[in-house]
């Protein structure tokens, strides 16, 4: 099969008030788009403000786009309690319409997360569209789904030709719930023309730079880390730590911070671009992860790409990701052990290869190779429909 027409139907997407939410999801759009033509749709929640049921607009800002056609839909919250679901369905359909008006006439719907895959199943029914669903969310690993929510992925899991969980934890987590459907793990992706080592080998040794990127949320485990940090500072004092996002806790984070005694060792830089974290990474010595929980972490393989070596907690995806050739793993939740792990690291940085890692990172991991993938499963799919 040539190049297929994939509809992205994503709950999640980023967007000018969120410019890093659902990145992920970008960066498997870029993927496929290697090989097949993508428009996104983006299923952008409630407007209570509007005045008609729903409203699509296309993103017109290419930083947020990256020239990949992207339009996003909002609809209005019901005055009915628990029946916003049902706006929610018929403004997405809608929206679909509106995108085969304008010319694109998808083979096939390819959704992000269940939350979308629910109108997507739905769609595709409708249409006589097969249906693929990637699977991102924590909340299973987390077991943090509602009743409502459960029965949701349920419908959109069984109804769908193939679910593709970014990890076989992620994988796992779901069946945990008794959901039963067809599994293919393919993982996130990432960009070798953003994330590659850097080409000097002559830095300055000291003090070493250790980096964390992400959301500033409880499920990113940062108080450990800063504990762990507080210990370690009490060993050796050769290191600064880079934090790069925003997030609710943030406030909390740097008054620990301050408490803890670290304010020299440690900087906030807030929400950077993919391209400043790029440099960042390029930049640093070990990048550390301490995540209570996590379906897989792009941040993880953009270190990788970047030559960067990881300490990390063995918690979901993360165990499939580093091993001891690119990094070393540590107790989630236990700042004595990631301590441990940290000052491992920064003793024998010299016997991790970033050359080496980079390669490996991409061969598993790049645009190219994911999209490939991708494109194949999605051909796949798409030949058995047709076939029926």
């Amino acid at each position: 099969m040539g190049r297929l027409k994939v509809l992205f139907m994503t709950a999640w997407y980023p967007t000018k008030e969120q410019p890093v939410g659902g990145m992920f999801v970008r960066e498997h759009a870029k993927a496929v788009r290697l090989y097949d033509d993508v428009v996104v749709l983006h299923c952008a929640g409630q407007r209570p403000e509007m005045k008609g049921l729903w409203r699509m607009e296309e993103e017109t800002d290419e930083s947020l786009t990256e020239g990949i056609p992207t339009y996003r839909v909002w609809h209005r919250r019901s005055p009915i309690p628990k029946t916003s679901s049902f706006i929610y369905i018929w403004s997405v359909l809608g929206a679909f319409r509106q995108i085969m008006a304008e010319g694109f006439h998808p083979n096939i719907i390819h959704a992000h997360i269940y939350s979308a895959g629910l109108p997507a199943v739905l769609i595709g029914k409708r249409y006589h569209l097969p249906v693929v669903i990637t699977e991102q969310s924590s909340a299973f690993l987390r077991r943090s789904l509602s009743t409502v929510e459960v029965l949701k992925a349920r419908v959109a899991f069984q109804w769908s030709e193939l679910v593709l969980p970014v990890s076989f934890a992620l994988q796992r987590a779901i069946q945990n719930y008794g959901i039963r459907a067809q599994f293919r793990v393919v993982p996130n992706a990432v960009d070798p023309g953003v994330f590659f080592p850097r080409s000097d080998s002559d830095r300055d040794e000291k003090p070493r730079r250790l980096l964390f990127v992400g959301l500033l949320v409880p499920v990113k485990g940062v108080p450990y880390l800063l504990q762990a940090l507080a210990i370690l500072h009490r060993r050796r004092e050769d290191w600064h730590l880079d934090i790069v996002g925003d997030g609710p806790e943030r406030a909390n984070y740097e008054q620990l911070v301050a408490e803890l005694g670290l304010a020299d060792h440690i900087t906030f830089h807030g929400v950077k671009s993919k391209r400043d974290v790029a440099g960042l990474m390029r930049q640093a010595d070990l990048f550390v992860l301490p995540s209570v929980c996590e379906t897989m972490g792009c941040v993880l393989l953009e270190a990788m790409a970047s030559g960067l070596p990881i300490v990390a907690t063995a918690v979901g995806g993360i165990v499939e990701v580093v091993d001891g050739d690119s990094g070393i793993l540590a107790k989630a939740m236990d700042p004595n052990d990631l301590c441990q792990r940290l000052e491992a690291a920064l003793g024998n940085l010299e016997k991790f290869d970033r050359e080496a890692l980079a390669k490996k990172a991409l061969s598993k991991y790049s645009l190219q190779h994911v999209g490939c993938v991708l494109h194949g499963t999605l051909s796949i799919v798409g030949t058995k429909r047709t076939n029926l």
